[in-house]
């Protein structure tokens, strides 16, 4: 008797039961409930990367360290949160998000208490090393999970997820910094380390995979049923099937090895305003001058910083959007090559304080695209079942792209200057945007037959 109980006939036979299964069903069954608790948890894990900046200088002066120094905490950082990624997508396509996330929940907590004691720069490589593979973990379960649960819509499912991971920080710039000021850096890393690792803890008993392996028919069906009233418009980047491919088999393929250097040019350049942001405004001398932008009167590296987070976020799912209906390598060329013109026009005019702000958010909303636009061309082209492990290979482009984050601390320590950091950048990215419409799009049509 005990075994029926457990069945689904016997739970629907009872209304109290019933009703009780049909709210858990709707938390944990509903994509778009789905992709919420994923955004949740993004949210938490973006500080280390996003709000690096505002320790850098704070730490320098306590211990006098050098900026290449510090910033090697921040590659390790990213190293961690990207190269570990494939092995542990691996796990979560085996065995669900849940044991993983709460993993990378706990790591994420431990890495910013490491943080907050460490004395050395042995202990300041540590807890980046551990905050990143919780970070890592976390990331890539939630884009993996979006993948699967939205076939149809991978480009504003993966954009929505990391838009969380990119402007997620701006809801904590100005308490991180006022925290700085007033308790100093370690309380920062302290307290607001034990609030994220709580939130992601919470968020990972509520994750789970669509049912069926491939996630066809519980994914589909949702989206389906969205789609019900809407014409039948074909979509140009969704392709019939699901190839499905193993990584093993995505790493034959030289559209993935295209992709991932693509995803480490335009990846550079974004990793080192992110994490040199603090340092920039401080040598062109507008950090702490007022301004008013909106309504709003700050100073401009904290105002900067929060304009760049939103719109680092909104970008994704924007770009993921068009990219749905224009062709992944058609935005890809737009955006890349608006990258390149914000970041020179950055060298040209970052003194004046205004357009510092503006300029900075200009160059965050065309990059913070390439974490929607990959997953989402990845899922394109090797199909959603291995979504989380194809796209953590992927995702290790950005772990490549940070060990040049210290070069560009280096080149500006050479040259007393950030000439040479931004025309790097730029180079980059404006080579990526023609490798992407002139070698990429023939490609994939070779790979889709058409």
């Amino acid at each position: 008797m005990g075994t029926v109980v457990l069945t689904t006939e016997s739970e629907a036979a009872a209304p109290l039961g019933e009703t009780s299964q049909k709210k858990t069903s709707f938390l944990v069954d509903n994509c778009w409930c789905q992709l919420a608790v994923g955004i949740v948890g993004m949210v938490a894990i973006a500080n280390m990367q996003y709000g690096w900046t505002l320790f850098v200088e704070p730490m320098r002066t306590r211990f006098d360290w050098e900026r290449t120094q510090i910033q090697w905490a921040f590659t390790l950082f990213v190293l961690a949160e990207t190269w570990l990624v494939p092995i542990e997508g691996y796990l979560v396509d085996r065995f669900g998000p849940r044991i993983m996330v709460a993993a990378g929940g706990l790591f994420v907590g431990a890495g910013w208490l490491i943080n907050s004691l460490a004395e050395s720069l042995t202990g300041l490589y540590l807890g980046g090393v551990i905050g990143g593979a919780g970070a890592g973990i976390v990331y890539g379960t939630s884009v993996g999970n979006a993948l699967k649960w939205f076939p149809r819509r991978r480009g504003l499912a993966a954009g929505l997820t990391a838009a969380a991971f990119g402007a997620g920080s701006a809801l904590t710039v100005l308490p991180i910094s006022n925290m700085i000021k007033s308790r100093g850096y370690s309380a920062a890393f302290l307290w607001f380390g034990l609030a994220q690792g709580v939130i992601v803890l919470v968020c990972s008993f509520l994750l789970r995979t669509p049912r069926d392996a491939g996630g066809e028919k519980a994914a589909g069906n949702a989206e389906l049923s969205h789609d019900a009233g809407r014409s039948g418009r074909a979509n140009p980047v969704v392709t019939p099937g699901d190839r499905s491919q193993t990584w093993l088999e995505m790493l034959q393929t030289p559209a993935f090895w295209l992709m991932y250097v693509l995803f480490t040019m335009v990846a550079t350049g974004g990793l080192m305003a992110t994490a040199q942001l603090g340092s920039m405004a401080k040598d062109y001398g507008v950090a702490d001058v007022p301004v008013n932008l909106f309504g709003i009167t700050m100073a401009a590296l904290p105002l900067a910083m929060s304009l760049d987070r939103v719109l680092n976020g909104l970008t994704r799912p924007f770009f993921g959007w068009v990219s749905d209906h224009l062709g992944r390598e058609n935005t890809m060329f737009v955006a890349f090559s608006l990258e390149g013109v914000a970041i020179l026009l950055m060298l040209k005019f970052s003194h004046v304080p205004l357009l510092f702000v503006l300029l900075t958010g200009l160059t965050f909303f065309a990059w913070g695209e390439i974490y929607s636009l990959f997953p989402a061309m990845c899922g394109d082209l090797f199909g959603r079942k291995f979504a989380t492990t194809n796209y953590g290979l992927l995702y290790t482009a950005k772990g490549t792209a940070s060990l040049l984050v210290p070069l560009g601390s280096y080149l500006q320590g050479v040259t007393g200057g950030w000439q040479a950091v931004f025309l790097l950048a730029v180079a980059f990215d404006w080579i990526a945007a023609l490798l992407a419409l002139f070698v990429l799009k023939p490609m994939r049509k070779r790979m889709e037959g058409g």
